[in-house]
């Protein structure tokens, strides 16, 4: 059987779990706590590539900052779309105005920047806000 990897987003340990259409259970080797939770996680500078490398599903990343109105928008529909995409595709986010560093790296010029990876690679960018219908298309086309 298929195996990929797969971050636990509680103590961002890679597990190695059979590749399957869908879960019923799914626990992590390290923290024992649920891999199929889709609470999007924060991202840092020290965790970022662990993260992004290390995942073999999709990465979708939501760049954002606290004092943004239409990152603020974003948030509730980030989170109801993460919950349809458990172990399909990593909910992630990156708060630019502490993470400065990061959307430095990756040319953030506007807010909320949602950028998908895939194997590593940034394979697309969409900027401004996204209502769920148009999110969820996005993460099907990348899955």
């Amino acid at each position: 059987m298929h195996k990929i990897n797969v971050v636990c987003p509680h103590c961002l340990k890679v597990n190695k779990i059979p590749k399957k259409d869908s879960y019923l259970k799914a626990n992590c080797g390290e923290c024992k706590n649920s891999l199929l939770d889709t609470t999007p996680i924060e991202l840092t500078e020290q965790t970022f590539d662990h993260v992004v490398v290390n995942s073999d599903i999709p990465v979708i990343i939501d760049f954002w900052a606290p004092w943004c109105n239409p990152c603020k928008m974003m948030i509730p529909i980030f989170n109801e779309v993460s919950n349809k995409y458990s172990l399909k595709a990593l909910f992630v986010k990156v708060n630019t105005q502490e993470q400065e560093s990061l959307a430095s790296r990756f040319l953030i010029k506007s807010i909320p920047t949602i950028a998908i990876f895939k194997q590593a690679e940034e394979v697309k960018r969409v900027s401004g806000a996204l209502d769920p219908l148009k999110l969820s298309s996005l993460v099907n086309e990348n899955l």
